[in-house]
């Protein structure tokens, strides 16, 4: 059955010695990807690896809210292929900002992000969104800036009304394995209770590894593991999961063919 990653970083460090198997290892199980980039760097590699293979590998460009760099559109546009599906990871990210520059940072964080969606609204994008502590500022600028585009949600971590303000906006809502070791029964209701078609798959490897490999790096091919705990919440075979998932990444992402081995 096909599963699809819409957001792994194999593209960054952790990954340098062992990239390719890495890859081969999610193809063979029928996993699909979209390596996201954090800055100008990660970004190339994700899309030099994106070019690279003919199938299932895909590249998101953008930067992540608390990188110091800022946001050249024109470093970015001449990286741009057909395999490019996205923009991001960019958000905001008030976690752990020191007092001292706070206001400073936070006046940083909303530009570049901001300088993204514009980028993504020139291209025809979707936007990866990467959010901790800031829902509130990142939901008015989305209103202001974003109203009437696409993206997701990565890594959700809120309440359902906080979900379902997203989906109001006609955004999608992206879980990993945080969902498997939830203890709070937030993220089960946000399952339950976001329409089917709005739901991704992720895994942001090399971070929040599922059980049975907690505690050991993260690669896509564990995807399967967040698409069976959604099974799970919602009573239903992994098997409908993995195919129902798989396909609105490819509505989301504008990717037309299917794996070459799936049904």
């Amino acid at each position: 059955m096909p599963f699809f990653d819409t957001h792994a970083h194999v593209n960054l460090e952790a990954f340098k010695d062992d990239r390719d198997d890495t890859v081969k290892r999610s193809l063979d199980a029928q996993t699909w990807m979209i390596n996201v980039g954090t800055d100008s760097a990660s970004s190339k590699i994700a899309v030099d690896m994106a070019d690279k293979y003919p199938e299932g590998v895909f590249a998101s460009v953008g930067l992540h809210p608390t990188e110091s760099e800022i946001f050249d559109d024109s470093g970015y546009e001449t990286g741009l292929s057909e395999k490019v599906v996205a923009v991001g990871e960019c958000g905001l990210d008030y976690f752990r900002l020191p007092e001292e520059g706070r206001e400073a940072a936070i006046r940083k964080q909303k530009t570049e992000f901001v300088k993204q969606l514009d980028f993504a609204k020139k291209h025809g994008l979707p936007v990866i969104i990467h959010c901790r502590d800031a829902y509130p500022d990142l939901l008015e600028i989305l209103k202001k800036e974003y109203s009437g585009f696409q993206g997701v949600v990565h890594s959700f971590t809120d309440s359902w009304d906080t979900a379902r303000q997203f989906l109001d906006l006609g955004f999608y809502i992206a879980l990993n394995g945080i969902l498997t070791f939830d203890k709070t029964g937030r993220l089960a209701e946000v399952v339950e209770k976001v329409p089917f078609e709005k739901l991704l798959t992720e895994t942001d490897a090399p971070y929040l590894t599922p059980p049975p490999f907690r505690g050991k790096r993260n690669e896509p091919s564990y995807v399967q593991y967040v698409a069976a705990k959604i099974a799970e919440i919602k009573k239903m075979d992994v098997e409908v999961v993995g195919e129902q998932t798989f396909e609105n990444a490819r509505a989301l992402f504008k990717i037309k063919k299917k794996p070459t081995n799936s049904p």
